[in-house]
């Protein structure tokens, strides 16, 4: 019997890599669907499984999922959002059309927290220059968008602690409202390990005025993670990590009141819930 030669060997796995990278996610769970402020929209979309096509919302392009039961636009839902009817554009070929989804009303908690560190409240003149600075770093990771589709959209824990469901909360810092909680706290003692909960690439690290010591991660089509007052960071920019890398460790660095993760989860440019996307216990 003849073997195939090293190069039909090679042309046939180029095939099957390029079979598997354009092939619908079949088996992909998708995140939970909540349509409320700070949520996620599973939306069906009649794209017939074309790769020609992209979603959009409010201007910005939503990730799109083929799977064995039809194709969905995940939708990140700002926490400014107003309850009522809101809007996709589907764009495909040289055509676009309307599908309407509906977003509902959700009142989230106050929360009151005493900041020792008065500089974390009221900042001085040279505070707000970096805060500033480093405003426009956080919102273009945030606001990262990459193509490959996300190999996981349920996520382990990125770290063993008690979840808070401070997500959302009107924040008031010493008696000053704040703009509402974009993450989901996680309290653990400091030096605790801190894991990547799905595969993605570091895209951003750094020491920030109110986040701390910070890591974010491109997962792919619009979803971004962030871990926040973290007291050790173990990766770097531009590395590709797996589900279960250790990030960083547990800290205090930043704006808190103790120790804990600040993990914030951003899909097409909006802070949704991190709870949306935990694998089901």
């Amino acid at each position: 019997m003849n073997m195939p030669s090293k190069q039909t060997i090679h042309r046939l796995l180029l095939c099957l890599l390029t079979l598997l990278a354009t092939s619908p996610c079949w088996s992909l769970e998708l995140p939970q669907h909540n349509s409320v402020p700070g949520g996620i929209a599973i939306v069906p979309v009649p794209t017939g499984g074309s790769n020609n096509s992209s979603v959009y919302y409010q201007k910005k392009k939503v990730m799109l999922a083929h799977t064995e039961n039809g194709d969905y636009a995940i939708v990140g839902i700002p926490l400014t959002a107003k309850a009522g009817k809101h809007k996709l554009t589907i764009k495909q070929n040289n055509t676009r059309h309307i599908i309407n989804f509906e977003v509902a009303d959700k009142h989230y908690r106050t929360q009151h927290l005493t900041i020792k560190d008065k500089r974390k409240v009221n900042p001085n003149a040279e505070d707000m220059k970096r805060i500033i600075k480093e405003k426009k770093r956080i919102q273009q990771a945030l606001a990262h968008w990459s193509d490959p589709m996300p190999n996981v959209l349920r996520f382990i824990p990125p770290v063993n602690g008690i979840r808070s469901d401070s997500f959302g909360s009107r924040r008031v810092f010493n008696g000053q409202p704040r703009r509402p909680h974009s993450g989901m706290d996680i309290a653990a003692s400091e030096g605790t390990p801190i894991y990547a909960p799905a595969a993605g690439t570091v895209i951003n690290t750094g020491d920030y005025f109110f986040n701390g010591k910070s890591v974010f991660l491109d997962h792919g089509q619009g979803l971004v993670t962030m871990y926040g007052h973290m007291s050790e960071i173990v990766v770097k920019e531009s590395q590709t990590v797996q589900q279960g890398d250790l990030l960083g460790k547990v800290g205090k660095t930043g704006r808190v009141t103790g120790a804990h993760l600040h993990w914030g989860v951003s899909l097409n440019d909006a802070r949704v819930d991190p709870g949306l996307l935990l694998v089901t216990e």
